[in-house]
């Protein structure tokens, strides 16, 4: 088992030089080979919990549920390159560009110990997405292109104490995620569910952006209630866990549900919507959404279900989101029934 010790503090992965921070290898991005080591990157200067200064910090309003894990995110722009904004809001990478998240869990003493780091490199030849996991002595964290599985143990935010096999994604569940019709791309950089620790950090960032064009404000925040009405905290909810696949160029487009920005009439959120497959993943249900009774819609039991085959989504979970399931149980009571 692996103990969820103090934060790792490691040998360091880089040299700095005179007190300046160790270069980023922009080599390692656009190189046509994988490297063993993520210290090949540079994108960490000593251990997980010490990442470059050269990375940009950001933060989401609303983040994918991934078993409780906290994550930190990092964005890296070739010297002199700028990322812009899409009219949907979401970021545009240059060539040569990282983004950089590692999984984690406090431990009683409330220090983060890193499990994983997944890196989303945009190669000349397109995005490339790669799992690496850190040893027990923080030293260094190794590729694993088959992924891994991780035993932690936490407590979640209502003081429950879980212990869980955590699951590293292989590179084809990274790719499942993270595909738009046939081509890898990010997912989580989106303008309107950014979110900044402090106003430093957000100056920082749009610092290396064209933001001229964006024109779409802030979306509610699916915890904080005076961040939007119900539904706008439920949207964003299934927005960001659900629509990276339930678009029509994703991998559940068959389904048509369609929880992305481009849909929002009833029929592609499910409400009053039967399944497409019937099975045991209906949970002998009628509609994936029925108004007014989460108890008797699919996506409720799906979301609650942890069995392979039944669960939604069906990676990067071992466990039930139950503040997430309480939110949306609450949005779909409040449908009125036609």
């Amino acid at each position: 088992m692996r103990l969820l010790l103090a934060a790792f503090v490691g040998l360091a992965l880089t040299v700095s030089v005179k007190g300046k921070p160790a270069e980023i290898s922009d080599a390692a991005i656009a190189s046509a080979e994988n490297p063993a080591l993520l210290s090949a990157f540079g994108f960490f200067e000593s251990g997980a919990n010490h990442p470059s200064p050269k990375l940009l910090p950001y933060e989401l309003r609303t983040p994918l549920f991934s078993d409780y894990a906290e994550k930190q995110r990092f964005l890296y722009l070739p010297k002199g390159q700028v990322y812009t904004v899409a009219p949907d809001g979401r970021l545009q990478f240059p060539v040569g560009s990282a983004l950089i998240k590692s999984f984690g869990y406090h431990d009683a003493s409330g220090k983060l110990n890193i499990i994983e780091t997944r890196v989303l490199l945009h190669k000349a030849q397109g995005w490339l997405a790669l799992p690496y996991v850190w040893r027990a002595d923080g030293s260094d964290a190794e590729l694993k292109l088959g992924g891994a599985r991780e035993r932690v143990e936490f407590a979640k935010p209502d003081g429950t104490k879980l212990s869980i096999s955590y699951a590293v994604p292989n590179k084809n569940q990274c790719k499942q995620c993270h595909s738009t019709k046939t081509n890898v791309m990010p997912v989580g950089p989106v303008w309107h569910n950014l979110s900044f620790a402090d106003a430093k950090m957000r100056r920082a960032f749009e610092k290396r952006g064209d933001i001229s064009k964006t024109v779409r404000s802030f979306e509610a925040k699916w915890d904080d209630p005076n961040s939007g009405a119900l539904e706008a905290r439920a949207l964003a909810y299934l927005r960001v866990n659900c629509g990276h696949c339930h678009k029509p160029t994703g991998s559940a487009s068959n389904s048509g549900l369609f929880y992305d920005d481009h849909e929002r009439n009833s029929a592609a959120l499910g409400i009053g919507k039967r399944p497409v497959a019937a099975g045991r993943g209906s949970g002998n249900f009628e509609f994936v959404i029925e108004p007014g009774r989460p108890e008797r819609s699919i996506l409720i039991y799906r979301m609650k279900s942890t069995e392979p085959g039944i669960a939604m989504p069906e990676l990067g979970r071992a466990t039930a989101h139950d503040e997430g399931v309480a939110l949306l149980e609450a949005w779909i009571k409040s449908i009125p029934a036609s």
